[in-house]
């Protein structure tokens, strides 16, 4: 008799979980040799808290209802606990301050797409650090921690999250259409761009230009003769390569059309992607407005692991047996 589990899910077996356990031992230890200190929150948040962020296509899979009658639910990221976490227990401390966890969110997802309702996250939050310098220390710490569980093949995709609305706005595209087009770009669909922007009416150079950049990606010559609307993001970027040490820039795609399905990024976004797994295997960015909204002001960015995926990534890369990472953690 087969006894179902929910959708979205999965059980882990004892040789993965030992071999996902290297994983997160082999990045715990990176993350405490850069200075991230451990967090945990509950996996229970209150549904107001949660709301307070533009959580976009992360929105939570499970609310229930608590003795008082308040709707709660499952936490489907790391980043809004930890900004609450900051505003209420940290209201005095002088930044910048550096967080770690590991922790199992979830998220409500479409079932006939195979997407994981429930996923292991490791990752940091940096708070009160600016850019460019704090975006460049989370660059470091995700290629040291990518480097540290051997992962080979690996690139990261930078864009600006502020860089097409900015667009969008200098080309006056009406407002209402706005959000499709991103909801397509984020998609990587530039057929459907197109499309939604021969809906919007909008043709001409400005189509064109609407099409053209966020297709650009490569080396930093993808910088160079960014339109006006662009040239703040394309700066930002340029400031944040010169920081980065040769091993990490050289792992640098500078990606135009980079938008995440998270709508509290405001600037710097950036993905992890390797030819082993035809998905991101995790990402982060730019939060400067998320902890003000908890009552405290201060800039952020961060990047959150699929544990999961990065799994995946090791094993299809034939390097990530568990009895390699165990060995390596040992020593």
């Amino acid at each position: 008799m087969i006894h179902p589990i929910p959708s979205g899910t999965r059980d882990v077996l004892p040789e993965e979980t030992r071999e996902v356990r290297a994983i997160t031992d082999t990045l715990r230890g990176v993350f405490e040799r850069h200075g991230y200190g451990e967090v945990y929150t509950p996996a229970l948040e209150y549904e107001s808290v949660l709301a307070r962020a533009d959580m976009a296509d992360a929105h939570p899979a499970y609310r229930v209802f608590d003795e008082s009658g308040e709707v709660l639910v499952l936490r489907s990221d790391m980043t809004v606990p930890i900004a609450r976490v900051v505003a209420t227990r940290y209201g005095s401390s002088e930044p910048p301050m550096r967080f770690c966890y590991f922790a199992h969110c979830y998220r409500g997802v479409s079932p006939q797409r195979g997407q994981p309702r429930e996923l292991l996250q490791a990752g940091i939050e940096l708070i009160g650090a600016p850019a460019p310098d704090g975006t460049a220390e989370a660059l470091r710490v995700l290629c040291h921690s990518l480097d540290a569980v051997n992962l080979k093949d690996y690139r990261i995709g930078l864009g600006d999250a502020s860089l097409f609305p900015s667009l969008m706005a200098s080309l006056q595209v009406p407002d209402g259409a706005r959000s499709g087009l991103l909801e397509t770009l984020v998609r990587r669909d530039f057929v459907g761009l197109a499309h939604r922007l021969e809906e919007a009416g909008i043709g001409g150079e400005a189509a064109e230009l609407l099409l053209e950049l966020p297709q650009r990606r490569g080396g930093p010559e993808v910088l160079a003769d960014a339109p006006a609307p662009a040239v703040e993001g394309v700066t930002g970027m340029r400031r944040v390569l010169d920081l980065l040490d040769a091993d990490v820039a050289g792992r640098v795609l500078f990606d135009l059309g980079l938008v995440r399905n998270i709508g509290y990024y405001t600037g710097a976004v950036f993905e992890v992607y390797d030819p082993a797994l035809g998905s991101p295997i995790g990402g982060g960015g730019r939060y400067d407005e998320l902890l003000g909204r908890f009552g405290r002001r201060l800039p952020a960015v961060g990047f959150a692991l699929g544990v999961d995926r990065l799994h995946m990534a090791l094993a299809g890369e034939e390097r990530g047996t568990g009895a390699l990472l165990t060995r390596e953690v040992a020593q």
